[in-house]
């Protein structure tokens, strides 16, 4: 790959993951705060992350992969965006707000593939070369989590209560423009399927991966993966909220304290995988997740802060040891002709299925929690997914059997 390809890519994906980082994290802070939105409502605004991954695969399979270059869709996509993005800083009401988010995250789900593609179809070996593309989607997401808090203080009590975390929408927005400008430059990626092939309703969901179910472990593997994503959703949707609320300072910057352990853990990952094996390891990640709660729960931002900042930090073993490790194991039971198909169901069901769920089930807690004072008890929302996390870690031990699977070199 040319030095100026490798380039190319790394600042798209930094964009990307830029974008996303920007306002996503906050978004439950700035609806309760800004918008006076309920937990329903908050719950409903974040499950609009898997109606757009239910979406994707027919703006991928439909039209990416059939008429359009990947890198044109990928300009177009972003630019709309951005304008979106822009819609949601002004709304006045969540009335408002929601039919633009909903919007954005149908435009913007497909990207997340769209730029692997562009990145893959750049590569002679991308077992090798990804990785160091892909981390600067990471470097993105903790870079904007880091000026939210350090460079520009929106997170900080004052600034919210004076509307700050509108900005955050203004610099996805403005993010998304150039990205959406730039991706006009990237590498040409011409559609992979000829316009004459058909291809169906079931090729574009993964449905033809389906007989996989039939092989008890993946079955008690995809089941768990739907479950595990329940007590996942009340991460991305409370965690914010929930160390503003208690006094946390620079909450955002410290939350990206994830995504570096993020990276750590993903280099960790194929020792444990070689060392212990996929059940050990899949177990790790979901004991991961009950810790977390537990952490959450009973931890201040006060003598007990180190509760929270271990919770945070246990991010890389939660999503590596679980969701990564959990894609190479989907790759090892799926045939080449396959592969892909069995990634999308995987997809489809998690961030699709189980997330909706899991946003919804977590805005009815936050709701059921919320006192005269508009503050929350936190402990029972936390105790909830730690309660829940442990239950799907039990029943993936007792029913799932041990096997062995082709892991990538440690």
């Amino acid at each position: 790959m040319k030095a100026i390809t490798r380039v190319q890519l790394s600042f798209m994906m930094f964009l990307e993951f830029f974008i996303w980082g920007a306002w996503f994290v906050t978004l439950g802070t700035f609806l309760g705060s800004n918008l006076q939105a309920s937990g329903g409502q908050i719950g409903q605004a974040f499950s609009t992350q898997s109606w757009g991954a239910i979406i994707a695969p027919f703006v991928i399979g439909l039209i990416a992969d059939r008429f359009f270059n990947a890198e044109r869709i990928l300009a177009v996509l972003h630019l709309i965006g951005a304008f979106l993005m822009y819609q949601m800083a002004n709304a006045s009401d969540y009335a408002v707000f929601y039919p633009y988010v909903l919007g954005y995250m149908i435009a913007y789900m497909p990207t997340l593939a769209l730029v692997n593609s562009v990145s893959f179809n750049q590569m002679s070996d991308p077992a090798k070369e990804f990785s160091t593309i892909r981390v600067w989607g990471t470097i993105g997401w903790i870079v904007a989590g880091l000026a939210i808090s350090y460079l520009f203080s929106w997170d900080a009590a004052e600034a919210i209560a004076g509307g700050a975390l509108k900005n955050t929408f203004l610099m996805a927005a403005s993010a998304s423009m150039v990205l959406g400008v730039f991706s006009f430059f990237l590498p040409k990626t011409p559609p992979k399927v000829d316009k004459g092939e058909k291809v169906g309703i079931r090729d574009i969901l993964g449905f033809e991966a389906i007989g996989l179910l039939k092989d008890r472990n993946f079955l008690t593997f995809f089941i768990s993966s739907i479950l595990i994503c329940i007590p996942l959703a009340f991460y991305y949707q409370q965690t914010n909220p929930f160390l503003i609320e208690v006094g946390m300072e620079n909450a955002t910057g410290k939350m990206t304290m994830g995504q570096i352990s993020e990276v750590v853990f993903m280099l960790l990952l194929p020792i444990f995988l070689k060392r212990y094996g996929i059940k050990t390891t899949l177990l790790l990640g979901m004991a991961a997740w009950a810790l977390r709660y537990l952490l959450f729960a009973f931890g201040d931002a006060g003598s007990l802060s180190f509760m929270l900042i271990m919770g945070i930090a246990l991010h890389g073993i939660c999503y590596d040891f679980f969701f990564v490790s959990g894609q190479i194991y989907t790759d090892s039971k799926a045939g080449p002709k396959i592969k892909s198909a069995a990634q999308g169901l995987i997809t489809l069901a998690t961030y699709g299925l189980g997330m909706l769920v899991g946003f919804w089930v977590a805005g009815k807690i936050s709701d059921s929690n919320l006192l005269a004072d508009n503050t929350h008890l936190w402990k029972n929302i936390w105790v909830f997914p730690a309660v829940f996390a442990a239950a799907v870690f039990v029943l993936f031990g007792l029913v799932f059997k041990n096997e062995k699977i082709e892991t990538p070199d440690a």
